[in-house]
């Protein structure tokens, strides 16, 4: 009892501690398949095999009550700590390449996720990309704006010189 006690004050812990929450069932895979799964979302997350009564009652302690839907079968969960995008895409890569492993769905920035959703922030590009796009437009927009300047001033001093 003491020892379910402890499992379930830890994983409360990282139901609060964590940015974003994937929910996964891995029936089927192997403990080398898990390793390799843990090993490619290291940087952002930690991934964990986890006993649904027990994450039932650590989520409801953190506030997260929609997953006690998906918390069927055998279940592990990535706890994010890091780029929830990054994490998601690696998850459904793997998946994709390890059928056995389903996203069952998530919980990011308060909001329920369905493995669709899931699936469509996992397709978003890298948050590096988006920042550089960002940049490209900014400097486009100042270069279109220094050269209308530029047109101006040409303008004005053609018309003082005549």
């Amino acid at each position: 009892m003491a020892n379910k006690e402890a499992s379930v004050a830890e994983l409360t812990n990282l139901f609060e501690s964590s940015a974003a929450v994937l929910l996964t069932e891995y029936r089927g895979l192997t403990v080398a398949q898990l390793k390799t799964l843990r090993n490619s979302i290291r940087q952002d997350a930690s991934y964990a095999v986890v006993k649904n009564t027990l994450t039932k009652i650590a989520a409801n302690n953190a506030g997260i009550t929609t997953l006690d839907d998906d918390l069927t079968g055998p279940s592990a969960v990535a706890f994010v700590h890091g780029d929830f995008v990054a994490t998601a895409k690696a998850v459904r890569d793997f998946a994709k390449a390890n059928p056995n492993l389903v996203i069952k769905g998530g919980v990011f920035e308060g909001k329920t996720l369905n493995a669709d959703e899931v699936n469509k922030y996992a397709s978003l590009e890298s948050r590096e990309v988006l920042l550089a796009k960002a940049a490209g437009m900014m400097k486009a927009t100042m270069g279109k704006a220094a050269a209308t300047i530029d047109a101006l001033r040409e303008k004005l001093e053609t018309a003082e010189a005549a």
